[in-house]
């Protein structure tokens, strides 16, 4: 069985690489997933008005949780077994980490998350995660809802 790892971030296109996985099992592929989501650290700013660093990392975890909630549902829904993972740091560098620790053969994303996207149309995330990953990396791009000329009305 493969296992593959599913980065969210709470963006739409995350989701849009969540529904794609979930479609590759319903066509016959045997794998399992690792959800993982990566916090980027507090900044000099947040530590100081913050002045606590339970509450930041509280602050972290809820963040995490709350962007894991949508994909989460989507593979229960699916009946698919996986793992959640949060962790704070680089979000490319800690992604490949965490596919490394659980020995994932693969990655799905979207190409862009909420930090939108750069001149070839991925994301600075997507983009490090394709140049530095050792295993295949599925770039799933954004669901572009048809425009309304294209749509041919019932009636």
């Amino acid at each position: 069985m493969m296992k593959i790892l599913l980065p969210v971030d709470g963006s739409e296109t995350a989701l849009d690489a969540v529904c794609h996985a979930v479609q590759l099992v319903r066509e016959g592929l045997q794998a399992e997933f690792v959800l993982a989501n990566v916090q980027e650290p507090a900044t000099l700013y947040e530590i100081v008005v913050a002045q606590d660093p339970q509450v930041l990392g509280e602050v972290s975890a809820s963040a995490a949780a709350h962007a894991l909630q949508a994909a989460a549902a989507l593979l229960d829904a699916a009946g698919l077994h996986y793992e959640r993972e949060t962790a704070s740091g680089d979000p490319a560098n800690t992604l490949l980490a965490i596919a490394e620790r659980y020995s994932c053969q693969a990655i799905v994303m979207g190409a862009r998350g909420v930090g939108g996207e750069g001149a070839s149309g991925l994301g600075s995330v997507a983009s490090a995660v394709v140049n530095d990953a050792a295993m295949p990396v599925v770039i799933v791009k954004p669901v572009e809802p048809l425009p309304a000329d294209d749509i041919e009305l019932a009636g």
